[in-house]
């Protein structure tokens, strides 16, 4: 299996994480669970949002649930966010639609996971279509320098 920028950023931190595969290309988040044979509540994804030129803003949801805009735009102290455009991902983050982890983005932008993943070992994109790298949320917040909030639609 060839390693991605994000599992080499992984390892960097002595973290103690697992590799998970599954086929089928770009599925949604909850496809991805059932390939997984894991709970949709152990695997996140992974959006990037915008607030203006220049300003990009990461985070971390469960598959099953949405992000609310209005939540995370208080979270990064913005009046709002949008969604970042599928065609500005690639040159933004240097990531593809469904493969892009909160590890490894061609800068490190503000990022913020769900508190539903606080003490949790989750499921993220390990940085390509069909792999998913399982590891404690706390690994990946220092990594990534990120924070916890309370980001989903009720």
């Amino acid at each position: 299996m060839t390693k991605t920028n994000a599992m080499r950023i992984i390892e960097k931190e002595c973290a103690d994480y697992k590799v998970h595969t599954y086929d089928g290309g770009a599925l949604s988040g909850t496809e991805v669970a059932a390939a997984l044979g894991e709970d949709v509540d152990r695997v996140y994804k992974t959006l990037v949002t915008t607030a203006g030129p220049g300003r990009f803003y990461v985070f971390v949801v469960p598959v099953a649930s949405e992000l609310d805009l209005k939540k995370a735009a208080a979270a990064a102290g913005e009046k709002s966010v949008e969604m970042l455009p599928q065609k500005q991902l690639l040159p933004t983050t240097g990531y593809i639609h469904g493969g892009c982890s909160p590890v490894g983005m061609k800068k490190l932008f503000p990022t913020f996971f769900d508190v539903s993943a606080e003490g949790k070992t989750i499921f993220v994109s390990a940085g390509k279509v069909g792999m998913q790298a399982e590891l404690p949320c706390s690994v990946l917040v220092k990594i990534t320098k990120g924070k916890f909030a309370d980001i989903t639609r009720e």
